[in-house]
């Protein structure tokens, strides 16, 4: 189906993968989401077979890919969403947009920009629909500080640290923890896509790239303990963290101006509140947090002993994704997160690589040097 189209019924989804990303977040969302219906789950794995019938019995079941394709069930599709392992989302996004079938894409998009930018070209060729998922941009935290730079509530920006810090000592194992480069494991590429996505968002894009990216834990084979240092075209430095092994957690964002600063703690509910089975759309609040956990505004003051003012934190909302992929199928508007945006994504986590690796800081090409 070209993106330009203008279906008239529910959008038909097929979703590829059933694991974490497949089943706590691109199910959920897509279901929740007016005018898409989950028609397929592509699995091998008979247990997640059983989980996706189990919560979505009127859903249709496929072992694989290739048998989605070899079926004819793609013509029928009106929107493929691919939620597997890292390494195949380049190859199974070829095969959708060829066929012509619209894409959204996991995060990572690929292992490189020029991969990226790849599937872009492609998409641009063939007039087909291709998005990324990039969910953090719809977190609570994000959407605030976005507010707050926009309204010049903190003055000229000079300093951004945002971080996803866990506490997991003990290795869970799979493709994630993969040392072996093909697999696009480690938290460079998971969790970093978020931080430097939303950096480049906030920001503009970086020309100069620090990283040390560390494995710390025993038996671990990728990073699982990383610090990416960012230079903006616009000035702005950003600070990022991402780590497995933070025993002690810090804000998830401080954002210091020439006239004020915002910290906040508490990372957004979102992604828990689809782990523990609700679901947006069912009448409760979502994406809301008490207002304990708001984050606060000022000068010269800690927030930990009372200082600034309390924020309002805006409610984080995921469903705004797949409500701008719908109405980007609908009246052909663009997507919500597009390759190319992935791809300058990708050329700071593969400049973050070489620094981490070579122990310098890493300039960044310019746009259009790419």
């Amino acid at each position: 189906m070209n993106a330009t189209a203008a279906p008239t019924g529910p959008l038909r989804v097929g979703l590829i993968g059933y694991g974490l990303a497949g089943s706590v977040f691109h199910a959920p969302l897509v279901t929740a989401t007016g005018g898409l219906v989950l028609d397929t789950v592509v699995t091998s794995d008979p247990e997640r077979q059983a989980q996706a019938r189990a919560a979505y019995p009127e859903v249709r079941i496929a072992a694989s890919a290739d048998e989605l394709w070899d079926r004819g069930d793609a013509p029928a599709l009106d929107l493929v969403v691919i939620a597997t392992p890292n390494k195949t989302h380049v190859a199974l996004a070829t095969t959708a947009l060829e066929a012509g079938l619209p894409v959204v894409v996991d995060k990572p998009l690929a292992a490189t920009a020029a991969e990226a930018r790849a599937l872009g070209d492609l998409a641009e060729r063939t007039g087909t629909f291709l998005s990324v998922f990039q969910n953090r941009r719809w977190d609570n935290d994000f959407l605030t500080v976005r507010r707050l730079v926009a309204d010049g509530e903190l003055g000229e920006v000079q300093r951004f640290e945002s971080r996803y810090e866990r506490w997991r000592p003990q290795l869970k194992g799979g493709w994630r923890e993969s040392g072996a480069p093909e697999e696009i494991g480690g938290l460079l590429y998971d969790l970093g896509s978020h931080v430097v996505d939303q950096a480049l968002v906030l920001f503009g894009p970086a020309v100069r790239v620090y990283a040390e990216a560390d494995v710390r834990r025993s038996g671990a084979r990728a990073d699982d303990d990383t610090f990416i240092a960012l230079t903006h075209a616009s000035g702005v430095r950003s600070h990022l963290y991402v780590s497995a092994t933070a025993a002690q957690l810090g804000p998830r964002m401080r954002v210091l101006g020439s006239t004020a600063g915002y910290v906040k703690y508490g990372l957004d509910p979102q992604e828990a509140a689809l782990r523990e089975g609700l679901r947006p759309g069912t009448g409760a609040p979502w994406g809301e947090e008490p207002e304990h956990l708001w984050g606060r505004l000022g000068s010269g003051e800690s927030p930990l002993t009372g200082g600034g003012t309390p924020v309002p934190t805006l409610p984080g909302d995921y469903p705004a994704y797949y409500a701008a992929v719908a109405a980007a199928l609908r009246e052909g508007g663009s997507a919500p997160v597009t390759a190319y945006e992935a791809a300058a994504c990708l050329d700071v986590l593969e400049a973050a690589r070489t620094s981490s690796r070579e122990g310098v800081a890493v300039e960044v090409p310019a746009a259009a040097e790419r």
